[in-house]
């Protein structure tokens, strides 16, 4: 727990509504070259390369969740080495204090602001999970977070396990692409926008866009398994992320209260059917979950009390889900079990 609440981060203007900060390192990974070695828009790009590169990830956030599913699913496990941080940190950094002696047992550093510092010693930005992190000289690649499950998808290709999914397929980019847009501003970051807001108004405003978006989203889901197409893609990975902290976090802690997921019978039955698919389920830890949020906002959660429940063990019960068809990995497979050094707690 940190004791020292003067290191806390604070998360909440008075009086403003939530803006996210959406400045991040751009540099890409990529598998193609160029003269320049940039790509079309400027941005540096890193050759892709088998050990090369460290992912640095913390259980407790969303955005770092979608890389190590991502990562699962196409089975670079091997190739792109993880880093865990702990769920708790202050307005300095993310820190490894899971870890023996509290170092990144590869980069040998007590913080990720250590990579960020070695390659941008001024760096003036959050220091925020997902990062990559080139294990060699230790500094920073990228923390943009959107485009590193991208690129996963359609960079690392050589690297790919047999029967990887189709995450990004290009026959349906435009549509994962609008959904995914709309998806991030309304409910990824929409929960934030309520539990962070500043004002009466600028929280319901949030709250009315939140709950309107998801029952768009139950009516979408009521008829089809996954959000695009008939199989798994980038786009159920982004909103799932949200959806299992719902009733853990954001439901009581960030107030968007209306109902609970459990209460939403649609959009729980899909939670539930991701879950209990290999490569999601199996990177969630509904303690590291509950710890992050409830002990790093100290503005909204002084005591730093980390509430026991909701009982997670519902989250085994069928969902009923395969009789809309699809088929979660198209013409691919499962991914096998994570590393031991990667798993997560069951839950029972």
């Amino acid at each position: 727990m940190n004791d020292d609440l003067s290191t806390a981060g604070s998360y909440v203007t008075a009086g403003a509504e939530f803006t996210r900060d959406t400045n991040y390192i751009d540099d890409r990974i990529t598998a193609f070259r160029t003269e320049s070695g940039h790509d079309a828009e400027g941005r540096l790009l890193w050759p892709v390369e088998s050990d090369r590169y460290r992912l640095i990830v913390a259980r407790g956030c969303p955005w770092a969740n979608r890389a190590v599913i991502s990562r699962r699913l196409l089975g670079l496990e091997k190739t792109i080495s993880l880093g865990i941080a702990g769920p708790v940190h202050d307005k300095r950094s993310w820190s490894f204090d899971l870890d023996p002696d509290g170092l990144d047992p590869v980069l040998r550093i007590p913080r990720l602001q250590d990579a960020f510092l070695a390659r941008f010693p001024d760096y003036p930005r959050g220091i925020t999970v997902p990062a990559i992190v080139e294990v060699a000289s230790g500094q920073v690649v990228t923390n943009d977070y959107p485009q590193i499950t991208i690129d996963f998808a359609l960079e690392w290709t050589a690297f790919h396990r047999e029967g990887a999914p189709q995450l990004y397929p290009e026959h349906l980019r435009a549509e994962i692409d609008e959904v995914n847009s709309v998806v991030f501003s309304d409910v990824n970051n929409g929960v934030y926008r309520c539990g962070f807001a500043g004002s009466q108004k600028s929280y319901e405003r949030a709250y009315r866009t939140l709950f309107d978006r998801l029952d768009w989203l139950t009516e979408r889901l009521s008829t089809r398994r996954y959000l695009v197409g008939d199989t798994i893609t980038e786009a159920d990975i982004r909103l799932f992320t949200t959806l299992v902290r719902f009733d853990a976090v954001y439901h009581g802690h960030f107030k968007t209260n209306r109902q609970k997921l459990t209460e939403m019978p649609v959009l729980w039955a899909y939670a539930r059917d991701l879950f209990q698919t290999p490569g999601f389920g199996d990177t969630i830890d509904f303690e590291q979950i509950k710890q992050h949020y409830y002990i790093v906002h100290t503005d909204l959660n002084p005591t730093q009390i980390v509430p026991v429940g909701p009982d997670a063990t519902g989250w085994l019960e069928p969902s009923g889900r395969d009789a809309l068809g699809g088929r979660p990995f198209g013409d691919g497979t499962p991914p096998p079990p994570p590393p031991a050094a990667e798993r997560v707690p069951d839950l029972v």
